[in-house]
Protein backbone atom coordinates (compact mmCIF):
# COMPACT_ATOMS: atom_id res chain seq x y z
CA UNK A 1 0.00 0.00 0.00
CA UNK A 2 2.62 2.04 1.15
CA UNK A 3 4.54 1.71 -2.42
CA UNK A 4 1.44 2.25 -3.77
CA UNK A 5 0.75 5.90 -2.12
CA UNK A 6 4.71 6.83 -2.96
CA UNK A 7 4.26 6.29 -6.76
CA UNK A 8 0.44 6.07 -8.27
CA UNK A 9 -1.69 7.88 -5.88
CA UNK A 10 1.31 10.28 -5.04
CA UNK A 11 -1.12 12.79 -7.38
CA UNK A 12 -3.39 12.71 -4.85
CA UNK A 13 -1.28 14.38 -2.14
CA UNK A 14 -2.26 17.85 -3.86
CA UNK A 15 -5.82 19.05 -4.67
CA UNK A 16 -6.16 20.85 -8.32
CA UNK A 17 -8.67 23.63 -8.01
CA UNK A 18 -11.88 23.05 -9.85
CA UNK A 19 -11.58 19.69 -10.01
CA UNK A 20 -12.29 16.60 -8.04
CA UNK A 21 -9.68 14.34 -6.75
CA UNK A 22 -10.95 11.20 -6.75
CA UNK A 23 -9.29 7.55 -7.07
CA UNK A 24 -9.78 7.48 -10.71
CA UNK A 25 -7.14 10.07 -11.27
CA UNK A 26 -4.39 7.44 -11.07
CA UNK A 27 -5.54 6.16 -13.69
CA UNK A 28 -3.53 7.75 -16.53
CA UNK A 29 -5.88 6.34 -19.47
CA UNK A 30 -9.31 7.92 -17.79
CA UNK A 31 -7.37 10.40 -16.05
CA UNK A 32 -8.09 13.06 -18.96
CA UNK A 33 -11.56 11.78 -19.39
CA UNK A 34 -14.69 14.01 -17.95
CA UNK A 35 -15.87 10.48 -16.12
CA UNK A 36 -12.91 11.36 -13.55
CA UNK A 37 -14.64 14.12 -11.98
CA UNK A 38 -18.04 12.07 -10.98
CA UNK A 39 -16.83 8.82 -10.36
CA UNK A 40 -15.42 8.01 -7.04
CA UNK A 41 -14.92 4.13 -7.32
CA UNK A 42 -12.97 3.11 -9.86
CA UNK A 43 -14.49 -0.28 -9.48
CA UNK A 44 -18.43 1.03 -9.35
CA UNK A 45 -18.71 2.47 -12.87
CA UNK A 46 -23.05 2.94 -12.01
CA UNK A 47 -21.55 5.16 -9.09
CA UNK A 48 -21.73 8.90 -9.91
CA UNK A 49 -21.04 12.02 -7.83
CA UNK A 50 -23.21 14.61 -8.15
CA UNK A 51 -22.98 18.13 -9.34
CA UNK A 52 -23.70 20.96 -7.02
CA UNK A 53 -24.09 24.66 -7.28
CA UNK A 54 -21.20 26.52 -7.85
CA UNK A 55 -21.35 30.28 -5.62
CA UNK A 56 -21.87 32.61 -8.96
CA UNK A 57 -24.65 30.29 -10.12
CA UNK A 58 -26.72 30.82 -6.25
CA UNK A 59 -26.10 34.48 -6.43
CA UNK A 60 -27.42 34.81 -10.38
CA UNK A 61 -30.13 32.84 -9.21
CA UNK A 62 -31.45 35.48 -6.43
CA UNK A 63 -30.71 38.27 -7.82
CA UNK A 64 -32.72 37.39 -11.17
CA UNK A 65 -35.25 36.12 -8.50
CA UNK A 66 -34.99 38.44 -5.94
CA UNK A 67 -33.55 41.78 -7.65
CA UNK A 68 -34.88 41.41 -11.13
CA UNK A 69 -38.83 40.35 -10.32
CA UNK A 70 -37.65 37.53 -12.52
CA UNK A 71 -40.46 34.53 -12.10
CA UNK A 72 -39.64 31.21 -10.70
CA UNK A 73 -40.07 29.28 -14.15
CA UNK A 74 -38.41 31.62 -16.14
CA UNK A 75 -34.99 31.61 -14.33
CA UNK A 76 -35.71 28.16 -14.17
CA UNK A 77 -35.38 28.23 -18.17
CA UNK A 78 -32.86 30.63 -18.38
CA UNK A 79 -29.85 28.54 -16.05
CA UNK A 80 -31.11 25.09 -16.61
CA UNK A 81 -32.14 24.16 -12.69
CA UNK A 82 -34.94 22.94 -11.61
CA UNK A 83 -37.70 25.19 -10.04
CA UNK A 84 -37.59 23.40 -6.95
CA UNK A 85 -34.09 23.96 -6.51
CA UNK A 86 -34.19 27.73 -7.68
CA UNK A 87 -36.73 28.17 -4.66
CA UNK A 88 -34.71 26.86 -2.57
CA UNK A 89 -31.66 28.45 -3.02
CA UNK A 90 -33.55 32.05 -3.34
CA UNK A 91 -34.49 31.02 0.90
CA UNK A 92 -31.14 29.88 1.48
CA UNK A 93 -29.14 32.60 0.18
CA UNK A 94 -32.04 35.04 2.32
CA UNK A 95 -31.30 33.02 5.18
CA UNK A 96 -27.60 33.75 5.13
CA UNK A 97 -27.95 37.20 3.89
CA UNK A 98 -30.18 37.37 7.32
CA UNK A 99 -27.62 35.85 9.26
CA UNK A 100 -24.56 38.33 7.82
CA UNK A 101 -27.09 41.04 9.37
CA UNK A 102 -27.38 39.89 12.43
CA UNK A 103 -23.78 39.17 13.27
CA UNK A 104 -23.71 35.27 12.69
CA UNK A 105 -20.88 33.48 11.24
CA UNK A 106 -21.20 31.18 8.28
CA UNK A 107 -19.46 27.86 7.78
CA UNK A 108 -17.33 28.82 5.06
CA UNK A 109 -14.44 26.65 5.37
CA UNK A 110 -17.24 23.60 5.44
CA UNK A 111 -18.64 25.05 1.89
CA UNK A 112 -15.28 25.36 0.55
CA UNK A 113 -13.98 22.00 1.39
CA UNK A 114 -17.33 20.76 0.31
CA UNK A 115 -17.15 22.57 -3.09
CA UNK A 116 -13.61 21.59 -3.81
CA UNK A 117 -14.98 17.67 -2.78
CA UNK A 118 -17.61 17.37 -5.55
CA UNK A 119 -18.09 18.39 -8.59
CA UNK A 120 -19.69 22.12 -9.12
CA UNK A 121 -21.16 23.33 -12.10
CA UNK A 122 -20.18 27.37 -13.63
CA UNK A 123 -22.72 29.79 -14.67
CA UNK A 124 -22.48 28.98 -17.87
CA UNK A 125 -22.61 25.52 -17.94
CA UNK A 126 -26.44 23.85 -18.01
CA UNK A 127 -26.90 22.27 -14.41
CA UNK A 128 -29.66 19.56 -14.42
CA UNK A 129 -32.92 18.32 -16.64
CA UNK A 130 -35.27 20.62 -15.60
CA UNK A 131 -38.60 18.84 -17.61
CA UNK A 132 -37.99 15.26 -15.73
CA UNK A 133 -41.18 13.45 -15.41
CA UNK A 134 -41.60 10.88 -12.76
CA UNK A 135 -43.66 7.55 -12.69
CA UNK A 136 -47.10 8.08 -11.82
CA UNK A 137 -48.99 5.50 -10.01
CA UNK A 138 -51.64 4.87 -12.03
CA UNK A 139 -49.24 3.99 -14.80
CA UNK A 140 -47.78 0.97 -12.83
CA UNK A 141 -50.00 -1.87 -13.99
CA UNK A 142 -50.31 -2.94 -17.63
CA UNK A 143 -53.33 -2.54 -18.72
CA UNK A 144 -54.50 -4.58 -22.11
CA UNK A 145 -57.20 -2.36 -24.03
CA UNK A 146 -58.55 -3.27 -27.17
CA UNK A 147 -58.74 -0.58 -29.90
CA UNK A 148 -60.34 -0.26 -33.33
CA UNK A 149 -57.86 0.63 -36.32
CA UNK A 150 -59.91 3.74 -37.72
CA UNK A 151 -59.90 4.88 -33.82
CA UNK A 152 -57.12 7.52 -33.61
CA UNK A 153 -55.72 6.58 -30.13
CA UNK A 154 -53.18 9.03 -28.11
CA UNK A 155 -51.06 9.84 -24.98
CA UNK A 156 -54.65 11.33 -23.59
CA UNK A 157 -57.04 8.60 -24.27
CA UNK A 158 -54.10 6.38 -22.64
CA UNK A 159 -54.42 8.60 -19.31
CA UNK A 160 -58.25 8.15 -19.51
CA UNK A 161 -57.48 4.74 -19.45
CA UNK A 162 -55.38 4.57 -16.76
CA UNK A 163 -57.58 6.96 -14.71
CA UNK A 164 -60.52 4.40 -15.53
CA UNK A 165 -62.37 7.35 -17.05
CA UNK A 166 -64.69 7.29 -20.08
CA UNK A 167 -63.35 8.00 -23.66
CA UNK A 168 -63.57 11.86 -24.48
CA UNK A 169 -66.11 13.01 -27.06
CA UNK A 170 -65.43 12.97 -30.88
CA UNK A 171 -65.77 16.90 -31.14
CA UNK A 172 -63.82 17.87 -27.98
CA UNK A 173 -61.09 15.00 -28.98
CA UNK A 174 -60.85 16.57 -32.34
CA UNK A 175 -60.49 20.03 -30.60
CA UNK A 176 -57.77 19.08 -28.88
CA UNK A 177 -56.08 17.38 -31.71
CA UNK A 178 -56.48 20.81 -34.01
CA UNK A 179 -54.91 23.13 -31.08
CA UNK A 180 -53.12 21.12 -28.66
CA UNK A 181 -51.27 24.42 -27.53
CA UNK A 182 -54.65 25.82 -26.35
CA UNK A 183 -55.57 22.51 -24.66
CA UNK A 184 -52.48 22.69 -22.81
CA UNK A 185 -53.08 26.05 -21.63
CA UNK A 186 -56.47 25.30 -20.54
CA UNK A 187 -55.17 22.97 -18.46
CA UNK A 188 -52.05 24.50 -16.92
CA UNK A 189 -53.90 27.40 -16.44
CA UNK A 190 -57.06 26.03 -14.48
CA UNK A 191 -55.70 22.82 -12.85
CA UNK A 192 -58.74 22.66 -10.10
CA UNK A 193 -61.09 22.06 -13.40
CA UNK A 194 -59.15 19.21 -14.24
CA UNK A 195 -62.08 16.23 -14.79
CA UNK A 196 -62.11 13.98 -11.77
CA UNK A 197 -63.28 10.21 -11.61
CA UNK A 198 -64.12 8.23 -8.67
CA UNK A 199 -66.00 8.32 -5.49
CA UNK A 200 -65.23 9.30 -2.17
CA UNK A 201 -61.97 8.84 -0.79
CA UNK A 202 -61.04 6.92 -4.43
CA UNK A 203 -61.67 10.20 -5.89
CA UNK A 204 -58.61 11.71 -8.49
CA UNK A 205 -58.35 13.87 -11.28
CA UNK A 206 -57.75 12.22 -14.48
CA UNK A 207 -54.50 11.39 -16.02
CA UNK A 208 -52.88 14.06 -17.93
CA UNK A 209 -50.54 13.40 -20.84
CA UNK A 210 -46.97 14.03 -20.54
CA UNK A 211 -47.38 17.59 -22.15
CA UNK A 212 -49.34 18.85 -19.56
CA UNK A 213 -47.94 17.33 -16.35
CA UNK A 214 -43.80 18.43 -17.42
CA UNK A 215 -42.72 21.13 -15.40
CA UNK A 216 -42.30 23.36 -18.31
CA UNK A 217 -45.27 22.73 -20.68
CA UNK A 218 -44.62 26.06 -22.65
CA UNK A 219 -41.73 24.65 -23.85
CA UNK A 220 -43.34 22.07 -25.60
CA UNK A 221 -45.91 24.47 -27.30
CA UNK A 222 -42.68 26.49 -28.26
CA UNK A 223 -41.01 23.78 -29.90
CA UNK A 224 -44.20 23.43 -31.99
CA UNK A 225 -44.28 26.67 -32.98
CA UNK A 226 -40.24 26.53 -33.87
CA UNK A 227 -40.92 23.65 -36.54
CA UNK A 228 -44.24 24.50 -37.52
CA UNK A 229 -42.70 27.95 -38.76
CA UNK A 230 -38.82 27.78 -38.33
CA UNK A 231 -38.40 31.17 -40.38
CA UNK A 232 -40.03 33.45 -38.06
CA UNK A 233 -37.24 33.41 -35.00
CA UNK A 234 -38.27 36.78 -33.40
CA UNK A 235 -42.30 35.89 -33.33
CA UNK A 236 -41.12 32.27 -31.72
CA UNK A 237 -39.57 34.41 -28.41
CA UNK A 238 -42.81 36.86 -28.82
CA UNK A 239 -45.21 34.25 -28.20
CA UNK A 240 -42.96 32.29 -25.97
CA UNK A 241 -42.62 34.82 -23.53
CA UNK A 242 -46.30 36.24 -23.96
CA UNK A 243 -47.11 32.49 -22.70
CA UNK A 244 -45.13 32.62 -19.89
CA UNK A 245 -46.47 35.52 -18.75
CA UNK A 246 -50.07 34.56 -18.88
CA UNK A 247 -49.07 31.32 -17.10
CA UNK A 248 -47.37 33.65 -14.30
CA UNK A 249 -50.78 35.82 -14.00
CA UNK A 250 -52.99 32.64 -13.93
CA UNK A 251 -50.82 31.14 -11.37
CA UNK A 252 -51.08 34.42 -9.76
CA UNK A 253 -54.88 35.06 -9.79
CA UNK A 254 -55.24 31.64 -8.42
CA UNK A 255 -52.90 32.01 -5.61
CA UNK A 256 -54.34 35.46 -4.56
CA UNK A 257 -58.37 33.46 -5.23
CA UNK A 258 -57.24 30.81 -2.79
CA UNK A 259 -55.90 33.54 0.00
CA UNK A 260 -59.50 35.60 -0.39
CA UNK A 261 -61.03 31.87 0.26
CA UNK A 262 -59.07 31.97 3.32
CA UNK A 263 -59.61 35.03 4.53
CA UNK A 264 -63.86 35.10 4.19
CA UNK A 265 -63.70 31.72 5.88
CA UNK A 266 -61.95 33.55 9.14
CA UNK A 267 -63.50 35.62 11.68
CA UNK A 268 -60.87 37.84 12.99
CA UNK A 269 -61.88 39.20 16.56
CA UNK A 270 -59.12 41.46 18.53
CA UNK A 271 -60.11 42.54 22.02
CA UNK A 272 -59.08 46.28 23.13
CA UNK A 273 -55.96 47.05 24.50
CA UNK A 274 -54.70 43.46 23.52
CA UNK A 275 -51.51 42.84 21.10
CA UNK A 276 -53.26 39.17 20.38
CA UNK A 277 -55.55 38.40 17.51
CA UNK A 278 -57.40 35.58 17.43
CA UNK A 279 -58.64 33.69 14.17
CA UNK A 280 -61.76 31.76 14.25
CA UNK A 281 -62.46 29.27 11.15
CA UNK A 282 -66.08 27.30 11.06
CA UNK A 283 -65.20 23.40 10.48
CA UNK A 284 -67.24 20.56 9.46
CA UNK A 285 -67.19 16.94 11.60
CA UNK A 286 -68.24 14.38 8.94
CA UNK A 287 -66.38 11.48 7.19
CA UNK A 288 -65.49 13.34 4.30
CA UNK A 289 -63.40 15.49 6.39
CA UNK A 290 -62.16 13.07 8.61
CA UNK A 291 -61.84 10.21 6.86
CA UNK A 292 -62.32 6.52 8.38
CA UNK A 293 -59.94 6.35 10.70
CA UNK A 294 -60.04 10.00 11.81
CA UNK A 295 -56.41 11.32 10.44
CA UNK A 296 -57.40 13.10 7.28
CA UNK A 297 -55.70 15.74 6.46
CA UNK A 298 -59.06 17.59 6.21
CA UNK A 299 -60.15 17.08 9.46
CA UNK A 300 -60.42 19.82 12.90
CA UNK A 301 -58.91 19.73 15.13
CA UNK A 302 -56.89 15.89 14.25
CA UNK A 303 -54.42 16.11 16.70
CA UNK A 304 -57.17 15.74 19.73
CA UNK A 305 -58.28 12.31 20.76
CA UNK A 306 -56.09 10.21 18.10
CA UNK A 307 -53.35 9.08 18.99
CA UNK A 308 -50.38 11.08 17.13
CA UNK A 309 -47.66 9.17 14.92
CA UNK A 310 -44.98 11.78 15.71
CA UNK A 311 -42.97 8.65 17.93
CA UNK A 312 -43.51 6.15 15.59
CA UNK A 313 -40.56 4.68 13.80
CA UNK A 314 -39.88 5.04 10.30
CA UNK A 315 -42.07 8.71 10.36
CA UNK A 316 -40.75 11.52 7.68
CA UNK A 317 -40.95 14.42 10.25
CA UNK A 318 -38.85 16.68 8.06
CA UNK A 319 -40.00 18.81 4.68
CA UNK A 320 -40.33 16.56 1.56
CA UNK A 321 -40.48 19.29 -1.24
CA UNK A 322 -40.61 22.99 -1.58
CA UNK A 323 -43.33 24.82 -2.45
CA UNK A 324 -42.96 26.67 -5.78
Amino acid sequence: MFAWLNTEASILRSHTPGTTNYLMRTNPKLRELPVAETRLFPANPAYRSESILSEELREEIYNRVVKQKKSVRAVSVELRVDMRRVAAVVRLVELEKRMEKQGKSLALPYARAIHEMVPVTPLDKPHEEINDLPVHRLTNPQIFYPVSESRQFNRVDAGRVFSAAPALEHEQAAKDVADPSEAISRVTQNPSHIELVGKGEEEQQVLQPADVRIPHPHMVTSTRDIRRVPNESAKHGELYQARLSKQDAADQERKRLIQERKEKQTQRVQPADSRFEFRINDVVVSQETTGKDGRNARAPGRRYGVPNYDRKKGQVKIPTRVEV
